[in-house]
């Protein structure tokens, strides 16, 4: 008897994660969808003639202890295609190491050679970036703000490309799309480009195409200076306040325009370390954000699928809970399956999620991103490294799990920026003393330790002859596996 309660109770909530998990990715499919009606269609909007009269723009650019990046953000963006007296640079700069002395000595030397460009000190880093974003308000003088974290390097043209889909006067923000310099670098920023690459074609994209609710990602976008200020302006009581502020403009009727057709090149994290602190503030800042905003989505007058939609996207980050619950509740099962009388081809039902990610995954990077190669080798390249991006993912989700929960118990932390190592191609190194994380967590013993418990799951299930998640349980070995011992290797020394 009790075993049986014991079993009908892991079962429960093994189906009730992977049911979760199937209706997240038949989402992401429906974006897919939307996506694959308006992909072909080509907005051929002008670039903004500078000849005419146009507005003024500031561009504010936000940087925490960012000592190898900092120059070459501060260089790049003077070589703006824009007259120097329609826009302003405000470097925000809270830093506190040499950084700061970085930012002080570019920002002098463009001042004398005729750039309205200022450095934005506090006193304290409260509410760190959205402090600084906030704070930073009281000194805009533009029509227009563009913003821009230390690793971005966007196009001369950035300014002319964006500023004409303003001429609609709904639009309050305008995103561009992430492009990555060191994409190349090594396993982890391809994989990471390959999420990526999803995420700023079917998913941006796909809400965009079916008019649900999209985000500003923080950087490399241009905003309405009004769309700001109606919303409420910049929040620090969450760790993503982009997500924050777009919903709460949206919400008041303000429009995100995508553009896909734009990129914005940017650093990836090169090291594990720099990964997770990025995934950790993104997951547990999204935990912050469904907690807040759900409730305003389904008090307003937006369309029903509209809501469904914006609390998958909001609740996106809980699917790694759902994955580590599945992960670890999978192996236990094993045992009860024959006791309980439960035909393991049942499970089959849960094999939509999976066919309809690879859709997913396929369509943004073979069929949009990936552009080198004949058509055989990219299909060659998707079936290496999808299942790899996979392991990794599972292997991530005990990390990403501990930050959503953090998220929804309201427990807060520091906003853990991601360092960034100037790193372009194969010859540069983050093997630098500054930034590198110095200690093995908790959370890294317990990945290293869960890699063991799904080898003995494999094992266990060859040994009495169930295969159900006998690759399943590979892959959680080789992605814990992995994230362990990445975490430890570039671990400073």
């Amino acid at each position: 008897m009790v075993i049986s309660i014991l079993g009908y109770t892991l079962l429960g909530v093994y189906v009730l994660a992977l049911t979760y998990i199937t209706f997240y990715c038949l989402m992401q499919f429906h974006l897919l969808y939307h996506y694959q009606k308006k992909r072909k269609v080509v907005d051929h909007e002008n670039l903004l003639d500078i000849s005419a009269e146009i507005p003024f723009v500031t561009i504010q650019l936000p940087i925490f202890n960012e000592l190898y990046v900092t120059e070459r953000l501060i260089d790049n963006i003077t070589k703006f295609d824009y007259p120097k007296d329609k826009f302003e640079i405000h470097v925000l700069d809270d830093s506190t190491d040499e950084t700061l002395e970085i930012s002080r000595r570019k920002v002098e030397e463009y001042k004398a050679k005729g750039f309205n460009i200022e450095l934005i000190r506090r006193e304290g880093r409260e509410g760190y970036k959205a402090g600084a974003l906030k704070y930073g308000m009281q000194f805009v003088k533009g029509e227009f703000i563009a913003i821009f974290d230390a690793d971005f390097l966007p196009n001369p043209d950035f300014l002319r490309k964006t500023l004409p889909y303003f001429k609609n006067e709904k639009v309050g923000v305008v995103q561009t799309r992430w492009e990555h310099i060191n994409e190349n670098y090594s396993l982890i920023t391809r994989l990471q480009a390959f999420q990526l690459n999803v995420h700023f074609t079917v998913e941006q994209k796909g809400r965009d195409a079916g008019n649900f609710l999209l985000q500003f990602n923080g950087t490399a976008g241009v905003w309405r200076r009004e769309t700001i200020d109606s919303a409420g302006g910049w929040e620090a009581d969450t760790l993503t306040e982009d997500l924050d502020l777009s919903y709460r403009a949206q919400l008041k009727g303000w429009k995100i325009a995508f553009r896909e057709d734009i990129g914005s090149p940017a650093e990836l994290p090169a090291e594990m370390n720099g990964l997770k602190s990025q995934q950790f503030r993104w997951m547990k800042g999204g935990a912050e954000t469904a907690k807040k905003m759900l409730p305003t989505v389904w008090d307003s007058d937006i369309p029903l699928l509209k809501k469904i939609h914006a609390s998958t996207h909001l609740l996106s980050s809980t699917v790694f809970l759902c994955v580590f619950v599945m992960g670890v509740f999978s192996v236990p099962i094993l045992y009860f399956l024959n006791p309980l009388g439960i035909d393991s081809d049942y499970f089959g039902v849960f094999l939509l999620s999976l066919v309809s990610i690879i859709f997913v995954y396929y369509v943004a990077n073979v069929d949009q991103e990936w552009k080198e190669g004949s058509k055989l080798w990219l299909i060659l390249k998707f079936i290496f490294i999808f299942p790899v991006f996979l392991a990794l993912s599972m292997g991530l989700s005990l990390h990403n799990s501990v930050a959503v929960i953090q998220g929804y118990l309201g427990r807060k932390s520091a906003f853990i920026r991601t360092p960034k190592f100037d790193i372009k191609g194969l010859s540069d190194s983050f093997k630098k003393e500054k930034y590198q994380a110095k200690k093995i967590s908790s959370v890294t013993i317990l990945e290293g330790l869960l890699s063991l418990y799904f080898m003995a799951g494999v094992y266990y299930g060859y040994a009495i002859g169930n295969y159900t998640f006998i690759m399943l349980h590979v892959l959680l070995t080789l992605g814990y596996g992995a994230t362990f011992y990445y975490t430890v290797k570039h671990r400073g020394v």
